[in-house]
């Protein structure tokens, strides 16, 4: 399960998304998500579901790699299926037992909740899939910029997200490593009480934070012997240029956002 886990993850391909500013496909990604809170009408999610079909073909991404990021969220949308399916008392009684009872409304309620939860995270992880972390930090940092007007650190914190979402992956790869090596000892990891698989945690967690803080100290002296002092004067190899293709794309989110506000007034 952990290696199914993709947020974080980079995937270098030749396409137009990967081309494309990342401050424009930040700024988008915003956008799509006003589109899918934009109402609570499943026309809303289609519109959704045409603007994100529309950037996986654009950004080359793999179905596969999609199914990755929407795999391990499963048991969240399962819970949260049921508890709207148990919970939301709406509209005709379909199935009735003691306390428990299942309507129209929270079959309709956790059928659109499971598809926008969905589609959010096939949204953010094109975002991560289409553009490399120090891009990424760029694009951050430019966005923010006029906080620094009010003495705002921009710069150290779009370092600091950057340098999370990079060591996401790291770090699952890395307890994945340290869970298999307590297997092998013969420990029990999916068997038994909840208490027992708590206390079976233990033994993973404190190597982890372990091989985490041993990493962040490597990290930190490989910056300080680079002369990394932060972002004042500090040049960038890729200066962040905006084309016309970029200008095309928001103005296509624009327009899906249009359609979702119109449809919206329209429905109700």
């Amino acid at each position: 399960m952990l290696k199914d886990i993709t947020l974080g993850q980079y995937f270098p391909v030749e396409s137009v998304l990967h081309r494309m500013d990342p401050r424009f496909k930040i700024v988008e990604i915003m956008l799509f998500i006003v589109i899918l809170f934009a109402g609570d009408s499943f026309w809303i999610l289609a519109l959704g579901t045409v603007f994100v079909m529309l950037a996986q073909r654009l950004s080359n991404i793999p179905m596969k790699m999609i199914w990755k990021s929407i795999k391990p969220i499963l048991p969240i949308l399962a819970i949260t299926a049921i508890l709207n399916l148990l919970f939301i008392d709406d509209g005709d009684v379909l199935f009735q037992w003691k306390i428990l009872k299942i309507t129209e409304g929270g079959i309709t309620t956790s059928l659109f909740m499971m598809i926008r939860i969905v589609l959010l995270i096939i949204g953010s992880s094109l975002l991560t899939y289409t553009t490399s972390p120090i891009l990424l930090t760029d694009a951050i940092e430019s966005l923010l910029s006029p906080l620094k007007k009010i003495k705002f650190p921009v710069h150290e914190m779009a370092m600091m997200m950057s340098i999370a979402l990079r060591f996401i992956p790291t770090l699952l790869e890395e307890t994945d490593k340290i869970m298999s090596a307590q297997k092998a000892r013969g420990a029990t990891l999916d068997n038994g009480k909840l208490t027992e698989r708590v206390k079976a945690l233990v033994p993973i967690l404190i190597p982890l934070f372990v091989s985490a803080f041993r990493r962040a100290e490597e990290l930190a002296t490989a910056m300080e012997c680079r002369c990394y002092r932060g972002g004042d004067g500090r040049t960038r190899l890729r200066k962040l240029k905006a084309e016309a293709r970029d200008y095309i794309g928001f103005a296509v989110c624009m327009l899906f956002l249009t359609a979702s506000v119109l449809m919206n007034i329209l429905i109700k």
